[in-house]
């Protein structure tokens, strides 16, 4: 399945919001401070859609993601795949289209963050080439709460 641009004014748009809850349900109890996907909704999606670029493979929608140019790099925001399809290449066509995205917008790195408690996602992320560049806290925490990784491009 070829990994395809999606239009804020698409319904996949919606599909894409139905599968980051989805996706981002297990976290619920595990991350503190709670997902940033809970402050998602249809119209911030539609926003992202238009400002940024939204990213899918398939029909109905089984992953996505979120590209936003930074300056240097081209960060990777709720990258999701949904549970029956993981382990299968998804999350790698989606990073195969960032890398490409970084490509052609003269950008040499990619970046994303994931929670320190998702410890699942950083061998991910390792197996996929990032290496691990920063450990944040948000704000009011006295502790990193989140990772942030780079992968050259």
């Amino acid at each position: 399945m070829t990994p395809e641009r999606i239009a804020p004014e698409e319904a996949r748009v919606t599909e894409a919001l139905d599968l980051i809850r989805t996706a981002f349900a297990g976290m619920e109890g595990r991350v503190d401070p709670p997902s940033s996907m809970h402050r998602m909704t249809l119209a911030s999606l539609t926003d992202d859609a238009r400002t940024k670029e939204l990213w899918g493979i398939g029909a109905p929608l089984i992953a996505c993601v979120i590209l936003t140019e930074k300056p240097g790099r081209l960060y990777i925001g709720k990258l999701a795949v949904a549970e029956a399809m993981q382990g299968k290449g998804l999350a790698r066509a989606l990073i195969g289209v960032a890398e490409e995205r970084a490509r052609e917008l003269g950008l040499d790195r990619l970046e994303l963050e994931t929670r320190v408690e998702l410890t699942e996602n950083h061998a991910v992320f390792t197996r996929l080439g990032f290496v691990e560049t920063g450990r944040n806290a948000h704000a009011g925490y006295d502790r990193p709460t989140s990772i942030t990784f780079q992968k050259p491009v």
